[in-house]
């Protein structure tokens, strides 16, 4: 169709030259359309004899049939098409099309990566700030450290440290009944510590001493196999007399309505066969799981009463007994998980402790500094822990620690009563139960090790003082 219009321009630029010009259509002999045109020269009046007719008309054709040719050449290289670059519609180039979709599939990764680098900026920098938090606080704590008034502590538990047996005690006791528990099963925080008036400066007798500074994972050192061990005390004494060592240990499974039964076992590994050495008959009975070993003696309360009692390891006999003024007993002012912990011994480097609450005192722990031969109190001190809303407690070097839960697996040792100051303080220093359910709790000083009975089981707790 190109070729048949450009003819026709071909013939009207022709026209030009003459005064008229003819165009014809008809059906060739194939049948095919065809068109032609006559052109009358302007000055002859008829077509020369001259081979090849007029020279210039010649060469106008030639050169328009060479324009022709190679306009199709060009028409059938776009496919018909129109110019190049262009499509029915006026649609763009494909590779165009192509190109442009990459370059926007590139700034959008562009913008998304941009987001990635934002987001990990902005975590980055709170990572900083939190660092910043925690390296201030370490420093805080590192004055306070260097501020403590205590000479050196000893590093790391004694040479006569524990090793942990393969086997659980298998002592069966004789039959006994369940004891009657007051559990106030409440994790309630304890009321708000006050500074208390200074009652006196006694000395440490201890040059050891420090401040509790952090608490380590239990070990687990021995388990009961029979109800009667879900609660008890187990113990070893940080001041043997003859013929008794420190590897000498004890044990009471205190589930039972006459606990009699003290387990001596030579060593650990008498321990982990699970057949006690000798089994002490008390003359009477003892009750909850606040008992220590001490300078040769087994210091206990007694059943039902608010006397406590020194039971000698040797004789085999009660040596000395005496009633601790308004204690409460029996289900009065127990720690927080029950168990008629109402009195509680406790032994550190400066002596031997008993913790207990008064109706004067409202349920607050008192403690009183008992003398080992004679029970005599020689001093007491009244805080502000309410006794009940504590899991349990221990003293090292004359300052008392309690621990803020009997089953949370993440407690706290959570406040300080320092009877050299007579004040209190908050802590926060973490302590496991393993096992959710903390019975008995008491610190060895010759050890530097937390002795705990959690739910059957025995385990130690190291634990690490502040140097001066």
């Amino acid at each position: 169709m190109l070729g048949v219009w450009l003819l026709l321009w071909g013939s009207v630029a022709l026209g030009g030259r003459a005064d008229t010009a003819f165009l014809h259509r008809a059906h060739d002999s194939s049948g095919h359309c065809t068109y032609s045109f006559t052109v009358a020269s302007p000055v002859e009046a008829a077509c020369p004899e001259a081979a090849g007719g007029v020279p210039e008309l010649r060469a106008e054709l030639a050169a328009l049939a060479a324009r022709l040719s190679r306009l199709e050449s060009l028409e059938r290289g776009m496919g018909g098409s129109g110019p190049r670059g262009a499509e029915p519609g006026g649609a763009r180039d494909p590779q165009q099309v192509a190109l442009t979709a990459r370059l926007e599939a590139a700034y959008g990764e562009l913008l998304r990566a941009k987001s990635r680098l934002e987001e990990e900026k902005g975590r980055l920098e709170r990572e900083k700030e939190e660092l910043g938090r925690r390296l201030e606080s370490s420093a805080q704590e590192i004055t306070r450290l260097r501020a403590a008034r205590c000479p050196p502590g000893r590093e790391g538990p004694g040479r006569d440290t524990l090793r942990a047996p393969a086997k659980a005690p298998r002592w069966e006791p004789q039959p006994l009944a369940y004891q009657e528990l007051q559990s106030e099963r409440t994790e309630v925080p304890v009321s708000r510590l006050l500074e208390e008036t200074a009652l006196g400066r006694p000395g440490k007798e201890d040059s050891g001493c420090g401040q509790l500074v952090w608490v380590g994972e239990p070990v687990v050192f021995g388990r009961a196999d029979s109800i009667a061990g879900k609660y008890g005390v187990w113990m070893k004494d940080p001041e043997p007399v003859p013929p008794f060592t420190r590897d000498n240990t004890w044990r009471v499974d205190t589930v039972g309505t006459e606990v009699r039964q003290l387990f001596q076992y030579e060593e650990a590994e008498q321990l982990a066969r699970g057949y006690p050495a000798k089994v002490h008959i008390l003359p009477r009975p003892l009750e909850s799981t606040g008992a220590v070993i001490y300078r040769g003696g087994l210091f206990f309360q007694l059943r039902h009463s608010r006397s406590v009692a020194r039971y000698d390891l040797r004789g085999e006999t009660i040596t000395a007994e005496r009633e601790i003024p308004g204690a409460g007993y029996h289900g009065q002012y127990p720690y927080s998980w029950g168990g008629y912990t109402d009195i509680d011994l406790a032994v550190d480097e400066t002596g031997l402790w008993v913790i207990y609450s008064t109706e004067k005192a409202r349920g607050a722990i008192v403690l009183s500094k008992l003398d080992p031969e004679t029970l005599e109190i020689r001093r007491t001190w009244d805080t502000n822990i309410r006794k009940r809303g504590v899991a349990n407690s221990f003293l090292i070097c004359g300052t008392l620690y309690t621990v803020s839960s009997y089953s949370a697996p993440n407690a706290t040792i959570n406040f300080a009563y320092d009877t050299a100051t007579g004040t209190s303080r908050a802590l926060s220093i973490p302590f496991e139960n393993r096992f959710r359910y903390l019975s008995m709790l008491d610190y060895n000083p010759a050890e530097r090790q937390l002795f705990a009975w959690d739910s059957f089981n025995m385990v130690t707790y190291p634990v690490r003082l502040s140097r001066a």
